[in-house]
């Protein structure tokens, strides 16, 4: 098994709070981490219909008959469970007695902020990290590789294709996630929406147009668009609103969780498809933005992500507010070094009165440099905040 980063800030919090809640998408390998690291941990799952009957029926029953601890998969399926929870670690003050995983997002931590706040410490746990997999036998390959392969743990643990792993999974969470939060009685209408959502990746959102090309109203695609969200595929990457103009554009952009969920929407057979195709750029700057925001999740941080652009083209894809400060990213899939990959670096420094070495370039090749204008790191050497 890959040793999980995210695993001793579980464990240090563990000693902390009486709750610890785990959420992420599907197959993210959250069962498997917390079954790790709590081994004499009970073990429930709430998708198996005896115990969510159980549950439900009689709460402080379920509650009962463990000694070191308990583990509750998927615990959103029974909201009034929350409660019982909260009055059991109050009673017994013991801390890391119960660990909640959910893949819900928005039913989950709904529950847990209704009836948990001050009691929980929350992490949110996706995909592998390259940084986990690059000293094992899958971390040898060119970037196209993990743009197309993705970072589900069972792409790797038991050696599954791309396109024998996706579309299972797409349909998985489209007929089971994805109708427990909203009434839709055509999910080849939803599923369209996810490749029409995967052509637009790093796109400023338009649900207008998302609409008109799906023949829906706005509002069906803003719901759609906090369903994606809700069940950690994809996320809006917000705009920085620091006024150092009036120019500057308020919209969010589009990203996905994983690329290789992205890859599969976007009907690509194999990684040699991805070389000649329109979205590979995007694909890249999307697995960039992920890496670094894996880094803040694995340490139980919110990332402070945002990417800047003014109304006549100038932008930066990446601002990282760590500290205080703001890193300025740039991010090009190309693998040799262009003077040109610099300018939206040199306009925001000059703009927003910012030091180069504060700011980095990240691309696709392999030098490794500090220039005068900006710290320049191949994609497999990513920046890292001691966060």
């Amino acid at each position: 098994m890959i040793k999980r980063a995210i695993s001793e800030k579980i464990l240090q919090l563990a000693g902390k709070y009486p709750v610890v809640s785990v959420t992420g998408p599907r197959q993210s390998g959250k069962t498997t981490l917390v079954r790790d690291i709590f081994p004499e941990y009970r073990y429930v799952s709430l998708e198996r219909p005896p115990d969510r009957a159980l549950a439900e029926e009689d709460p402080e029953a379920f509650l009962q008959g463990y000694e070191k601890g308990i583990i509750i998969d998927e615990a959103q399926y029974v909201p009034g469970l929350f409660s019982y929870i909260q009055v059991l670690a109050d009673e017994r003050k013991r801390n890391g007695e119960f660990v909640l995983t959910g893949s819900q997002h928005f039913l989950f931590m709904e529950k847990v902020t209704q009836s948990l706040a001050g009691r929980v410490a929350v992490f949110n746990l996706l995909p592998f990290s390259f940084e986990e997999i690059k000293n094992t036998s899958w971390g040898n390959q060119d970037y196209e590789h993990y743009l197309f392969k993705g970072f589900f743990p069972r792409l790797y643990d038991q050696e599954i294709a791309p396109p024998d792993f996706y579309p299972n999974y797409i349909q998985t969470y489209t007929e089971r996630d994805v109708r427990q939060l909203v009434n839709i009685s055509d999910l080849s209408a939803f599923q369209r929406f996810l490749q029409i959502c995967a052509g637009r990746i790093g796109q400023l959102v338009n649900l207008s147009q998302i609409g008109t090309d799906l023949g829906i109203d706005h509002k069906t695609v803003s719901r759609w668009l906090s369903i994606l969200q809700t069940g950690f595929q994809a996320f809006l990457l917000q705009p920085y609103f620091e006024n150092y103009n009036k120019r500057i554009l308020k919209t969010p952009k589009l990203y996905f969780y994983d690329t290789g969920l992205a890859c599969s929407l976007l009907g690509i057979q194999n990684r040699e498809q991805l070389d000649a195709h329109f979205a590979k750029g995007a694909l890249f700057e999307n697995y960039v933005v992920v890496e670094l925001m894996k880094q803040f999740f694995n340490k139980g941080l919110r990332p402070q992500f945002y990417f800047w652009r003014d109304s006549s083209g100038h932008e930066v894809d990446l601002l990282v507010d760590f500290g205080g400060k703001l890193f300025p990213i740039e991010i090009k899939s190309g693998r040799t070094l262009n003077s040109s990959f610099f300018n939206g670096l040199d306009f925001f420094h000059n703009l927003a009165g910012l030091e180069p070495r504060d700011a980095y370039l990240i691309y696709g090749g392999t030098e490794n440099q500090n220039r005068s204008r900006a710290n320049v790191r191949p994609w497999n050497q990513l920046p890292v905040w001691n966060v």
